[in-house]
């Protein structure tokens, strides 16, 4: 039993948050505890008066008044108590969907290649309604039950009789060890139960984000196949939980039915000896019908606290999860500002035994462009992503305007860069609300300029809605060159410090690319570019370009530099060069080069 209140203590923190709503709506439910004893009790005086002639018309009619106001009392009790408890119950899931999502946002990346999305979403809906109903039922049925019982076993045993009374409770010890019993197995399933939907859950979010590669591949029948046995897997635990639910009222209710028995057969037995009134064993049975619900709310406890205890235990765990990047204490609040100083004797990725990046070293005025170039796999995102300190363990320093970023708060660090990932994220909203999305009180102005920086500008008014044309989710309704470019528009905006472009050129054509290039070069006086990159022309004009391979430095130097050296880069600007004229040729004489 102390380890089935364990989920009470656990929530303490909250019924002492909401102590005065929970106060509130206990007292109430107690009083109407108290109210729910005098029916009975009228009910008794009025059988003995009838059965000794002695009740008259008009008191008849003043103890019915009685019942109908004690009725109506109760009615209005029971609104008040069921708004303060489960309306604070509703608070608690709020509180920790609010907690649950403010700890995903400060989690790194590691956390999120651990963790299927799927399984995070289970966690915010179905854990957090389990948690609500132990908040609100759960404490509802813990207290009515607690003070309707003593309250109905006192009034029995005090004013009717007590060996009564005892002969009737024998039964009782049954439902402590079966409620119990069913209690730990409830456990056991309920934490498979919910772990199968969120694979459920996380099958289903993949499947939709990625329809239109199921579909080109034809894969559909596959996933259907998967899809159903994953259905069955939840459906089968499920059964296996509600197989253990519906053992509890049988139970309760084939011993409440003793309880009746022995209350009825003794009860005759005293009222045929004289030592109890045929009112009396009217009152008791009525009485012991109110022990119903307190008994059968023993089952129904059990079966909520487990839930809730499961629940608890998986959210918890998500919660005391801790960030690998952390703060320093009295870090910077102001965003950094000033020339990038890069010196990296090595980074590990957690978990490996070799060096992501070794013997990375580069000072970049402000105002200036890098390029970043190098095979797939060279570590040109990952020095990204450690200027935006989305990992920490770096062996050496990076620094903006003579500070380590190590030094300054995550929240301020970032908002001086504007990223465009590799990966293009929009958001089911209006493409203007894309392009503000990290500055949201950005005019129509401003974000036009940004769009028109981008090259975008034209694309988005030939839309029937201009800017204000709903993309859907993760952009799915644009190209891939238009959502590039959007994410692009939506770092603009921001006119960040450090403008950081991972390969974010790659599905727009040379033209636009050129568009863009000229754009940056124009606009971006004033902020650092660094620009990652696998088409060299990307990076051809910048202040400095660095040639990575499997980590490592090969090459650094400017495009006229690195073009007279005659290494990997000059290698790779004539090939692809080459490949580019051929691909015009081509173009010109209307057929492909591979024709």
């Amino acid at each position: 039993m102390g380890e089935l209140m364990r989920v009470f203590i656990d929530l303490m923190w909250f019924f002492r948050m909401e102590k005065a709503r929970y106060i509130g709506g206990i007292f109430t439910l107690v009083v109407v505890s108290l109210l729910i004893l005098l029916p009975p009790y009228v009910i008794g005086v009025m059988v003995d008066g009838i059965a000794a002639g002695t009740l008259s018309g008009g008191a008849m009619v003043r103890w019915l008044l009685f019942l109908a106001v004690i009725g109506v009392l109760m009615y209005g009790l029971r609104y008040v108590w069921r708004v303060m408890i489960y309306g604070s119950a509703a608070r608690l899931s709020q509180v920790l969907r609010n907690r649950l999502y403010q700890h995903f946002t400060s989690l790194s990346p590691r956390f999120y290649q651990q963790k299927r999305t799927g399984d995070l979403m289970a966690h915010a809906t179905n854990d957090i309604l389990a948690i609500e109903l132990t908040a609100g039922e759960g404490v509802l049925t813990l207290v009515d039950s607690l003070v309707m019982g003593l309250m109905v076993i006192a009034t029995m045993a005090l004013f009717i009789d007590w060996k009564l009374t005892l002969v009737a409770l024998l039964p009782m010890p049954f439902i402590a060890w079966s409620t119990s019993y069913y209690g730990n197995l409830l456990h056991e399933r309920f934490h498979a139960a919910q772990a199968a939907f969120s694979t459920l859950n996380d099958k289903v979010q993949e499947n939709i984000s990625g329809v239109r590669v199921v579909k080109a591949f034809g894969q559909e029948e596959e996933e259907k196949k998967g899809f159903r046995h994953l259905s069955e897997q939840a459906v089968e635990k499920n059964v296996a939980v509600a197989k253990i639910d519906a053992l509890f009222d049988p139970t309760i209710s084939l011993i409440v039915g003793l309880s009746f028995f022995l209350a009825i057969a003794y009860g005759a037995k005293l009222v045929v000896g004289g030592e109890l009134s045929l009112g009396g064993l009217t009152q008791f049975t009525i009485y012991l019908g109110h022990l119903i619900w307190p008994m059968l709310a023993i089952g129904y406890l059990f079966n909520i606290m487990e839930r809730g205890r499961a629940s608890y235990e998986r959210v918890q765990s998500l919660l005391m999860t801790k960030s690998e990047v952390q703060e320093r204490e009295n870090a910077e609040t102001e965003p950094p500002q000033g020339d990038l100083e890069v010196a990296i004797a090595s980074f590990y990725y957690p978990g490996y035994s070799e060096p992501a990046l070794t013997g990375i070293e580069f000072r970049l005025e402000r105002g200036m462009t890098l390029g970043l170039v190098g095979r797939l796999g060279s570590g040109k995102t990952t020095l990204l992503r450690l200027l935006l300190r989305e990992f920490d363990g770096v062996e050496g320093d990076i620094a903006i305007g003579g500070k380590s970023i190590y030094d300054f708060r995550l929240e301020a660090l970032r908002r001086s860069i504007g990223y465009v990932p590799q990966e293009h994220v929009l958001f089911s909203a209006t493409i203007a609300e894309n392009i503000a999305f990290g500055l949201p009180e950005a005019t129509a102005e401003e974000i036009e300029a940004a769009a028109r920086i981008a090259a975008v500008h034209d694309d988005i008014v030939r839309f029937p809605d201009g800017y204000e044309t709903v993309v859907g989710e993760r952009g799915v309704t644009l190209s891939g060159g238009q959502k590039q470019r959007l994410s692009i528009a939506r770092a603009l905006l921001m006119q960040p410090e450090l403008l950081l472009l991972d390969d974010a050129l790659s599905a727009v054509d040379a033209r636009t690319e050129k568009a863009i290039i000229d754009s940056l070069g124009a606009n971006r006086r004033q902020g650092t570019t660094l620009i990652a990159a696998h088409r060299l022309s990307a990076v051809e004009r910048a202040d400095l370009i660095l040639v990575l391979d499997e980590g490592r430095l090969a090459e650094s130097g400017t495009h006229q530099q690195l073009m007279a050296a005659g290494g990997w880069y000059a290698e790779m600007y004539r090939r692809q060069q080459l490949e580019s004229l051929v691909m015009q040729g081509g173009a010109e004489h209307g057929r492909s080069p591979l024709d």
